[in-house]
């Protein structure tokens, strides 16, 4: 621990401090994020987490652990009679035990979301919602702001990997911009999340909505959350380009491919690259696929409201460094490579598909479902997004559904999709381990293949990446 974080741990948790917030399941996106915007900003923060605990994720503890926040076990031991606030998520259920020990020392119990709405109201705040390409539209601003020297601050779920090579978990940074007494001049780009209808409750001084698709709630139920959401942004930016955003239009700035100030010419996608003219400046955006096409507009037409040059825009966006695991490569070996990305729902599914069988090469696709309800939810158009979007020599290897714990019910299984996949003629596999599906991906690699290892929440899909491409690697040498 360097010196700094040790005296930050011991002017925060002295006797005379300001009473501490400790965040319940801290290694969550979410709630990673939010802890370490509290603790730059000198406030003492605890946390605990059901991973941390077993061992996983510890990346994240030892980076959250580095700005001097104190890392307990969920047992209950990290909140005392100096914790004054506890920071929940939906995911938490209301019988986990440190929610009764924050009762018992009357600390105040606060959502996730009331704790970044605080922030949105502290901030200038540019919100990003949408079904799709939230992290990846957070970043892109995040990358033109910083470049053009506003010092914004970020809160985000995917973390940004130029943060990640500062030391950071990524996800978070306060910024140094210039505000007013109440904030305002210093810009905050956040991820507004409507998983759990959260993103109702902002206020934010820009808003933007890239897309809806079923995803965590069927298309009604999001329109009628994100049409709550437009009606409390002071500005509104929409996706013309999205027919389920038709209704939207009215009263906001329009952003897309289809014209509304922008031209697009000379587009070329390469698997890791893409180029293009955008009203004659040259624009060299390393990341693949239509959809990141459409990203890019999403964060230049912000941008450009904010005063930031379109040529700035391009040179910002070439030295973009992505999100962490968002097409994120692995490794390449032998004529092989693997990718990492966060893809999980149906929507995000088809783009990554889509962008790499333009490529020609052959998929080996391994996704994991992220929690029962949402593939109960989803299961359908899981089937649909995987029978279109691969080809007839392309394979899917699927291991059984992420478990993040609490009470579910497990009425739904990875072989029920295979089943289906494979009644639609593709080829697909079931795995109860995921373990066991490197022996099988050594038996099909061979040079020119892609493999896309895909899912969500359960950040260890990293390391399982990276193991499939060492193991790889280590065959074909």
């Amino acid at each position: 621990m360097s010196l700094a974080a040790a005296l930050i741990i011991s002017f925060n948790f002295s006797m005379g401090s300001v009473k501490k917030i400790h965040f319940i399941g801290i290694g969550g996106s979410g709630m990673s994020a939010l802890s370490q915007i509290a603790a730059m900003e000198g406030r003492a923060v605890t946390g605990s987490d059901r991973d941390f605990d077993n061992g996983k994720n510890l990346v994240f503890k030892t980076a959250l652990e580095r700005l001097g926040v104190r890392i307990f076990r969920q047992d209950g031991s990290g909140i005392d009679w100096v914790t004054g606030e506890v920071a929940v998520s939906t995911a938490i259920e209301d019988s986990n035990q440190e929610i009764a020990k924050a009762r018992s020392v009357s600390a105040k119990l606060i959502h996730r979301s009331e704790l970044l709405a605080s922030y949105v109201d502290k901030f200038r705040t540019v919100a990003v919602g949408g079904t799709s390409g939230k992290s990846t539209v957070v970043g892109m601003i995040f990358t033109i702001l910083e470049t053009a020297g506003f010092g914004p601050g970020v809160i985000t779920g995917g973390p940004l990997v130029t943060l990640k090579e500062r030391g950071f978990v990524g996800n978070a940074w306060l910024g140094k911009g210039p505000s007013d007494a109440r904030g305002q001049g210093h810009i905050m780009v956040i991820e507004a999340d409507e998983s759990d209808g959260t993103i109702a409750k902002y206020k934010p001084a820009i808003g933007l909505i890239l897309n809806i698709s079923k995803d965590h709630k069927e298309v009604p139920v999001l329109k009628d959350i994100f049409r709550q959401f437009a009606g409390n942004v002071k500005k509104l930016y929409i996706n013309a380009d999205d027919p389920e955003l038709a209704d939207f239009r009215t009263g906001a700035e329009l952003f897309g491919r289809a014209g509304f100030g922008f031209k697009i010419e000379d587009l070329r996608m390469e698997l890791f690259r893409s180029t293009f003219k955008l009203n004659s400046v040259k624009f060299d955006l390393p990341a693949p696929g239509p959809y990141n096409i459409e990203n890019a507009l999403a964060s230049v037409r912000v941008a450009l409201d904010l005063g930031v040059k379109l040529e700035l825009c391009a040179e910002a966006l070439k030295k973009y460094r992505g999100i962490h695991r968002r097409f994120e490569l692995a490794g390449e070996a032998g004529g092989v490579t693997v990718v990492d990305d966060y893809a999980h729902n149906p929507a995000k599914i088809a783009s990554v598909l889509g962008a790499v069988r333009a490529s020609g090469r052959r998929i080996i696709a391994i996704y994991q479902p992220h929690g029962y309800a949402p593939t109960r939810l989803l299961r359908r158009e899981l089937v649909d997004a995987f029978s279109a979007g691969l080809s007839a020599g392309d394979m899917l290897l699927m291991p059984e559904i992420y478990y993040a714990g609490g009470t579910v019910a497990k009425d739904i299984s990875s072989e029920d999709l295979v089943k289906d996949i494979s009644a639609r003629g593709r080829k697909a596999l079931y795995y109860k381990q995921r373990r066991d599906i490197i022996p099988k991906a050594l038996e099909l690699a061979a040079a020119g293949d892609i493999f896309l290892v895909m899912g969500a929440r359960d950040w260890t899909l990293s390391d399982f990446a990276k193991e499939l491409f060492e193991a790889i690697k280590a065959k074909l040498r």
